[in-house]
């Protein structure tokens, strides 16, 4: 999205001369302030502010934090304009980080950070910090969408168990509808969750490399390999037999009650981690008890692979100490001191998995970090008009989809026109 800030020049950004080590947060900045900012408030604001201070431990350096919340590109903006950024940002679009870098105010990471986020981070990490062949990015918080959530009691009872692939994900599903539930349950009535379903299919089926084509609109949605996603989707939408009724009409919170509720009517439903926060809200079913997940099953042999989201750490002043603490970002250390008290997965493999406070937070750690491929939520990444408005684009048509899944050259000629109408191409 277009971001009104000023040009390079018109910066007042200027260098400390600490002449402290940049390394892991080493070197002496006794004296020197930084100012952080990120969306995150409460619990959130709470644990990354003891990540700072345990850098300000290590370094003598002042940290001061502040939330944007849901406004980071209209207040980054107004800061960067008046020539008074923060030092660093956490940023939880990546289509605003290449916005800053292609305006010029992002600080590339220093030879010693890059060269930490190298060794801790899988390549498709470093990629998504990059903009044109330049790392800007550490990656300190990630989510993770590519669990599928299910009920214990009623998979125990049908006789059904996590499944390896999609075939055994139908033949599971099978045996908990023929117990009497729904096999699963989908809340599509505004269309993202139905979005998430298409991006865990296309890129166990088409790969990483179409996957990022397809989010560019470099290849059409009128490619043979959407097609063959969309054939993917229908096998499962198309089958009433497995779908509880009236998924375009249902919330996603109701489609998480539908399966882990005082009453539940199905034994499945898909989504990212966040699913924990609502069965725990709901109150009905445990989290690692009752309530658990498998992660989202492989297509046509694919390899593990996850889709999600995170926020990125980037830097907007050049000078020792802002490096010091990109750096420190990068180590695992700073993830550890949030790690165990929940609300945190990092997408960094050097992390100890065993710090997480539950099998079930290490579990999706681990999912994460051991994706051979890993690929941002590719709606996050579209125009909004196209992947983020409700009503029309992607989201609608992926519910007219469900509601009609027979009709896939149709609904790829939809969203290639939604498609050609927001990018402008």
């Amino acid at each position: 999205m277009p971001i009104a800030v000023a040009g390079t020049a018109a910066l007042a950004l200027t260098a400390c001369t600490s002449g402290g080590d940049e390394g892991g947060g080493g070197g002496d900045f006794a004296g020197e302030t930084l100012e952080v900012a990120a969306a995150w408030s409460g619990a959130e604001q709470e644990n990354f502010e003891a990540v700072l201070a345990e850098f300000e431990s290590q370094t003598g350096a002042t940290v001061n934090y502040s939330s944007f919340g849901d406004n980071a590109s209209t207040v980054l903006g107004g800061q960067i304009e008046g020539g008074s950024p923060p030092n660093v940002a956490m940023l939880a679009q990546p289509a605003l980080m290449q916005q800053f870098a292609d305006d010029g105010v992002l600080i590339p990471l220093s030879d010693d950070t890059l060269a930490t986020v190298e060794e801790n981070y899988s390549q498709s990490w470093v990629d998504l910090g990059s903009v044109d062949g330049t790392t800007y990015g550490v990656w300190f918080k990630a989510s993770n969408k590519s669990t599928v959530w299910y009920n214990a009691d009623i998979y125990d009872q049908a006789g059904a168990e996590a499944p390896e692939d999609w075939d055994g994900f139908l033949e599971q599903l099978q045996l908990v509808a023929d117990s009497g539930y729904a096999g699963i349950s989908v809340g599509a009535d505004v269309g993202w969750p139905l979005t998430d379903w298409f991006e865990n299919v296309y890129l166990r089926t088409a790969g990483g490399d179409m996957y990022d084509q397809l989010t560019n609109h470099e290849i059409p949605w009128t490619d043979p390999s959407v097609t063959e996603a969309l054939e993917v989707l229908a096998s499962l939408w198309g089958n009433a037999a497995l779908m509880q009724p009236d998924a375009a009409t249902r919330t996603f919170p109701e489609s998480v009650t539908a399966v882990f509720g005082a009453d539940p009517q199905a034994g499945t439903v898909y989504e990212g981690d966040f699913v924990a926060g609502n069965i725990t809200e709901d109150g009905n079913s445990v989290v690692g008890e009752n309530a658990l997940f498998y992660n989202f099953p492989s297509i046509n042999d694919s390899a593990p692979s996850v889709v999600g989201g995170g926020d990125v750490a980037v830097a907007f002043t050049d000078d020792d100490a802002t490096a010091a603490l990109m750096e420190f970002l990068a180590s695992p250390e700073s993830a550890e001191v949030w790690v165990p008290n929940g609300g945190l997965t990092s997408p960094n493999e050097q992390v100890d998995t065993s710090l997480y406070p539950d099998d079930t937070s290490k579990q999706i750690a681990e999912a994460l970090v051991g994706a051979e491929e890993f690929r941002f939520d590719m709606s996050d990444l579209t125009p909004s008009a196209f992947g983020g408005t409700p009503g029309q684009g992607f989201w609608q048509i992926m519910i007219t989809f469900l509601q009609n899944p027979t009709d896939i050259a149709g609904t790829q000629q939809q969203l290639e026109d939604a498609a050609v109408a927001a990018y402008g191409s």
